[in-house]
C-alpha cells in the first residue's frame, strides 16, 4: 500500500534515524480488520500517523464517530499487549523520531515500563 504523504514523511525520517524494520499496514487484532500504519513486531509497538486533524472542516480523526472508533481501536490494541505511539503531522521531526528509534533499540524496548503509580 502506498500510504499517505505523512506516512511517507515518517518513513523518510525513520530511515534517516536508522530505525529498525517496520511492518506496514499491520493487522494487529485477531478478529477485527483494524490495521496500524506501522508495527515493530519484536517490541509489540504500533505507530499510527494521525492525519487530517488540522483540517478546517475536520478530518475523520477529530469528528465524534471517528474519534470514538479510533479510541476503541487503540484500547483494543493496548488490551492485546501492544504499545501504541500516535504521531501528528507536527510531531514528524527527526529529533522525536530518533527518540522513538532509541526506545525500540534499547534492550528493554520490548518491555513497556512506566513509572506512573510507582512508590517514591
Amino acid at each position: 500500500m502506498a500510504g499517505s504523504k505523512l506516512e511517507s514523511m515518517f518513513l523518510l525520517l525513520w530511515r534517516v534515524a536508522r530505525g529498525p524494520i517496520l511492518e506496514r499496514e499491520y493487522r494487529f487484532h485477531p478478529t477485527r480488520k483494524w490495521r496500524a500504519d506501522f508495527a515493530h513486531l519484536p517490541s509489540r509497538t504500533l505507530i499510527e500517523i494521525e492525519g487530517g486533524i488540522f483540517l478546517r472542516a475536520g478530518g475523520r480523526h477529530n469528528r465524534g464517530t471517528g474519534y470514538a472508533r479510533d479510541a476503541e481501536k487503540y484500547l483494543e490494541a493496548v488490551l492485546g499487549g501492544w504499545r501504541v505511539i500516535r504521531l501528528t503531522e507536527r510531531q514528524l521531526e527527526i529529533g522525536l523520531v530518533e527518540r522513538i528509534v532509541q526506545l525500540l533499540n534499547t534492550p528493554q524496548g520490548g518491555e513497556y515500563r512506566s513509572n506512573c503509580g510507582q512508590p517514591r
